[in-house]
C-alpha cells in the first residue's frame, strides 16, 4: 500500500491548509446555541469555497473531488482543530443517500440546502425497543391519498432540535417480512404532530433527542427509493455513516494522543515503565486504526461506495478513543475528580462511542458475517 501523496494531492493539501489557516473561525463558543451557530457559519464559508460537499459530483453542487482529496480535507480540518460542520448528518449520510437513491426532483430540491447548512438533517432510525435490531421498528406510515400519515417514537436522534428534515425509517407493510416492509422518508420536522424532547447527556449537553410523532404527514413525493424498499436505502445511509468520518476521527485520536504524551512527559509520568508501556500500546492501536481507515478508503475507491469494512473502522475507533479517555483519567490521578474541559469531557463523551452509530456488538457481527464470511450465529 502506497500512502504517499501525488504532486497534485500535495498541492491540494497545501492550498487547503493555507486557506484553513487564513479563515479559521477560532474555538467554538460555550453554549449549544452559540456553538451550533458558529459551526453553521463555518460550513457556509466552506461551501462558498466549494469544499462543503467536496467529493459530491459537480452537478449536485460538489467539487467532484477524489476520495483521497476528501480524506485529506478531513485530516487537515482535524489537524487545524477547526470545528465540524453543522450539517454533519446531511453531508455525510443524507446527501450521499439521495445521490444514490433519490429522484432528479429530490436531488434538485434538497441537496443545495444541505451544502449551505440552510436546512439541517437528522436521522430517525432508532427506537426505544429497536436500536441494534433496527428491522423490528414499530413506527408506522399509512398511505392517505398523496400523503403518508406517520405515528411512532424515535430516540437518540442527534440534532433533531436543530433540524428541518428527518431521514425517517417507518413500517409501511405490517404483513411483510421485517426487512421488506420498511420505507424511507424525508419528514418535515417543523409541523404539527412532531415533538422533540432533548435528552441531557452525562457531559451536560443535549445533543441527542427523543422524537414523538403523532399523525404527522409526509408527502408521497418525499418517499426515497420506493415503497417497502427502505431497508436497502437505510443500509446505504448506515454505510456512509460508519465510513464517512473515519479519517477525521482517526486523525483526531492521533492528535489527542500526541497531546497526552506531551503532558505525560512534562509530568514525568512517561518515565514510569508501566505508564510508558500503556502509552506505547495505545500508540500502536492508533496506527492500526489509521491503516484500517486507509484500507476502507481503498475498498470504497474500488467498489464505488462504502462497504461493510466501515464497521471495522468504527468499532476500532470506539475502543481506542475510550482507552484514550481512560488513560487520560489515570494520568490525571486525583485531579481526575475535577472538571477538565479537555480530558474530562473526552472521557465522559467517549462512553457513547460504542453505542452510537451501531453498537460494537452489532458491528462485530457485521464484520464476522459480511467481511470475514463467517456463518451467522
Amino acid at each position: 500500500m502506497d500512502l504517499s501523496l501525488s504532486p497534485a494531492e500535495l498541492e491540494f493539501r497545501d492550498e487547503l491548509r493555507g486557506w484553513i489557516a487564513e479563515h479559521h473561525p477560532g474555538p467554538s463558543p460555550r453554549g449549544h446555541d452559540a456553538s451550533f451557530a458558529h459551526r453553521r457559519a463555518w460550513q457556509r464559508a466552506l461551501n462558498e469555497r466549494g469544499w462543503a460537499g467536496l467529493s459530491w459530483p459537480e452537478r449536485y453542487g460538489g467539487a467532484g473531488a477524489t476520495l483521497i482529496e476528501q480524506a485529506i480535507f478531513y485530516e487537515e480540518v482535524a489537524r487545524a482543530r477547526a470545528p465540524q460542520m453543522a450539517n454533519t448528518l446531511g453531508l455525510t449520510m443524507g446527501g450521499p443517500t439521495l445521490i444514490t437513491h433519490g429522484t432528479d426532483d429530490q436531488k434538485e430540491r434538497y441537496l443545495a440546502p444541505i451544502l449551505s447548512a440552510e436546512e439541517i438533517w437528522c436521522q430517525g432510525f432508532s427506537e426505544p425497543d429497536s436500536g441494534s435490531d433496527l428491522a423490528s421498528l414499530k413506527t408506522r406510515a399509512v398511505r392517505d391519498g398523496d400523503d403518508w400519515v406517520v405515528s411512532g417514537q424515535k430516540v437518540w436522534t442527534s440534532y433533531a432540535n436543530e433540524s428541518k428534515w428527518c431521514m425517517l425509517l417507518a413500517r409501511t407493510d405490517a404483513d411483510a417480512p421485517r426487512h421488506r416492509g420498511l420505507s424511507y422518508f424525508l419528514m418535515d420536522m417543523e409541523q404539527d404532530g412532531v415533538e422533540v424532547r432533548p435528552l441531557r447527556q452525562i457531559t451536560g449537553e443535549a445533543e441527542f433527542n427523543e422524537l414523538f410523532i403523532q399523525d404527522a404527514r409526509v408527502p408521497h413525493a418525499n418517499l426515497i427509493g420506493g415503497e417497502n424498499e427502505g431497508w436497502t436505502v437505510a443500509i446505504t445511509t448506515l454505510m456512509h455513516e460508519r465510513a464517512g468520518l473515519a479519517f477525521a476521527l482517526q486523525v483526531d485520536v492521533q492528535i489527542a494522543l500526541g497531546e497526552l504524551i506531551e503532558e505525560a512527559k512534562a509530568s514525568g509520568a512517561a518515565g514510569e515503565p508501566v505508564m510508558r508501556q500503556k502509552l506505547a500500546q495505545l500508540y500502536v492501536e492508533v496506527q492500526v486504526l489509521r491503516l484500517t481507515a486507509y484500507r476502507g478508503l481503498t475498498a470504497t475507491m474500488r467498489d464505488g461506495s462504502p462497504g461493510p469494512e466501515g464497521s471495522l473502522a468504527k468499532w476500532l475507533w470506539a475502543e481506542v478513543n475510550q482507552s484514550l479517555g481512560e488513560l487520560a483519567m489515570e494520568l490525571a490521578g486525583p485531579r481526575a475528580m475535577l472538571v477538565d474541559p479537555t480530558w474530562t469531557y473526552r472521557y465522559l463523551r467517549s462512553r457513547a462511542n460504542s453505542i452510537e452509530g451501531g453498537t460494537t456488538e452489532i458491528l462485530k457481527n457485521i464484520v464476522a458475517e459480511r467481511v470475514l464470511g463467517l456463518p451467522r450465529g
